[in-house]
């Protein structure tokens, strides 16, 4: 006997969520029923766009919230924010991130500290502050790592290090926050190219490394998203890949 299941009137805040992969999220999840936090920083005109497109599929079914994730102090803001606005907190995507390369020899502690913020230290914060709408419910915690947490990538020391302590994070608050909250992570690939600084020859190179030859798209991260937390009840402490196979060696 099948069971029936969608996130109809869950709701859910998805970092990062004006753009690319982020939007992706809300997209998915806002289809399978639940109401979406637009989580941005710098892009609202996106943001915007993405929020009147909800909207009128469903009224009031997603708002948009400014927050600097970077400013331990604001996280709170953005949590109250949302539960101000929708009544509750059941998933939690932790998607934004930072990423740049950082040439040993050329590090700044600047440079450190934004890396390290976006990708590791704000998905904590923000997740303690969602401790206690996600305890009442029953929630959900998706962080969006990467395949180069597990295999580093050249020059991008700092980000590696910072999605590395994010799967370990993962699976620490898996620990630490059971039985009531789910906590799983998601590896993304080669899903959409840097917006520059990326030649065509590399781009070749890395979708050699590929088993299935191509690369991914932001629906494959979305739909990994929605599997774990919709599906996976019995899932928790994971970090999947979702990489067309590249992370079995390259």
């Amino acid at each position: 006997m099948s069971i029936e299941r969608s996130l109809k009137n869950k709701r859910a805040l998805v970092t990062g969520a004006a753009r690319r992969i982020g939007a992706a999220i809300a997209r998915r999840l806002h289809s399978d029923g639940a109401r979406v936090g637009i989580h941005y920083r710098r892009s609202s005109a996106a943001a915007e766009v993405l929020c009147d497109e909800l909207n009128a599929i469903r009224p009031d079914s997603a708002r948009m919230f400014r927050a600097d994730l970077a400013r331990t102090a604001s996280l709170q803001d953005l949590v109250d924010e949302f539960v101000g606005w929708c009544g509750g907190l059941e998933i939690l995507v932790n998607n934004a991130s930072s990423f740049y390369p950082t040439p040993i020899g050329t590090v700044t502690e600047s440079q450190w500290d934004d890396l390290l913020a976006s990708n590791l230290k704000a998905p904590l914060f923000l997740s303690q502050s969602a401790l206690p709408y996600l305890r009442r419910e029953h929630g959900s915690i998706i962080n969006i790592a990467d395949i180069h947490a597990r295999r580093p990538l050249r020059d991008h020391a700092v980000y590696g290090s910072a999605k590395a302590g994010l799967e370990m994070l993962t699976r620490a608050l898996a620990k630490d926050l059971a039985p009531e909250i789910r906590v799983n992570a998601i590896e993304p690939g080669a899903i959409l190219w840097p917006e520059k600084g990326m030649t065509d020859e590399i781009k070749q190179q890395i979708l050699r490394q590929i088993p299935l030859a191509r690369p991914g798209a932001p629906e494959d991260i979305a739909d990994c998203v929605l599997y774990l937390v919709r599906d996976a009840g019995y899932v928790t402490g994971q970090v999947i890949a979702v990489d067309g196979g590249r992370s079995l060696g390259w």
